[in-house]
């Protein structure tokens, strides 16, 4: 009997020692999401996409929020939820910006095909200021299109494709990009010869510095390349809070536009520093940026004397 029960003793030990093992030895449901949804965030980091908001000095001006998919269409639409005043994406928006589409607008439909992204709004945009209708179109456009895929915009309201500004009955293109322009400035002598181009500068909130795109719509009937190189080095900017860290000594010898890829060629002065031949990051991103908006190329080389000394690639730009 003795014998029986260290016997059952050991038996029970044994038992209780292996159930120990297999709790250590298998992950807890818990830890096993936890590693899931650390997973998730991590894959997601890819998944950024600028947007164009208001920021304090009321331009329509770029910066970029995180998205939960990679799917073009879900991409636009959660980024014009995010457009919209008071939505529940309204917690994305970054500091110093905010949102333009009036509140309780809804999108009521979306369609993609072949480059042209058709938008169905709810009768609500039309609640919109009239300080703001154009800036609010310019801010859908301009948003839009920065998703792969997307080239133009159509925008209707309630079924019906809105042809006008809701309130200066100002008469919109039927379809739209960004030759449409934003943030406006005129400077004209003569309603023949227009020239519209658009150009990047960078602004900052608080210690975040980021960029705000320009249209100038004038009678110069320079290149364009030349219209972009020649404003970002002027000193001082007509506007005091846009910045341009493009050297007033700084000299565009040549350009080539092949394909998808446009080349410039400048004197030494490009350099931020002549020892370590180093161009400012601000300098190569506002050039590429209006570059890119004026002549719809993905890639930008940089020349010194006709050496290559850098090139960017310009998709989604965060």
């Amino acid at each position: 009997m003795l014998t029986n029960t260290f016997i059952r003793k050991i038996t029970i030990a044994t038992c209780a020692l292996l159930i120990v093992l297999i709790l250590y030895t298998f992950p807890k449901k818990k830890e096993t999401i936890d590693y899931e949804q650390s997973y998730n965030y991590v894959e997601n980091l890819d998944k950024k996409n600028n947007i164009f908001l208001i920021d304090e000095n009321n331009y329509v001006a770029m910066t970029n929020i995180m998205l939960s998919t990679k799917n073009s269409v879900k991409k636009c639409e959660e980024l014009l939820q995010t457009l919209i005043i008071g939505s529940k994406k309204s917690n994305y928006i970054p500091n110093g910006f905010k949102a333009i589409i009036p509140k309780k607008t809804t999108i009521n439909n979306l369609d993609l095909n072949e480059g042209l992204l058709k938008v169905d709004f709810s009768k609500e945009i039309l609640n919109v200021s009239l300080e703001d209708e154009e800036k609010m179109i310019e801010a859908i456009v301009y948003t839009l299109t920065s998703v792969d895929g997307v080239e133009k915009v159509m925008i209707f309201c309630e079924g019906k494709i809105l042809s006008e500004l809701p309130n200066s009955g100002k008469i919109l293109p039927q379809t739209l990009d960004r030759s449409y322009g934003i943030n406006k400035v005129y400077d004209l002598d003569s309603l023949e010869g227009t020239s519209k181009t658009t150009v990047y500068y960078i602004s900052k909130f608080n210690e975040n510095y980021y960029y705000v795109p320009i249209t100038k719509i004038n009678n110069d009937t320079t290149n364009k390349v030349e219209i972009i190189i020649n404003e970002l080095k002027s000193s001082p900017i007509y506007q005091t809070n846009l910045m341009s860290y493009l050297k007033a000594n700084v000299e565009l010898k040549e350009y080539e536009l092949k394909e998808n890829t446009i080349s410039l060629s400048f004197n030494e002065n490009l350099f931020n520093d002549l020892n370590s031949k180093n161009i400012l990051e601000e300098v190569k991103y506002t050039i590429s940026l209006s570059l890119k908006d004026n002549f719809d190329v993905d890639e930008v080389v940089f020349l010194v004397n006709d050496e290559k000394v850098a090139n960017l690639t310009l998709k989604n730009v965060e």
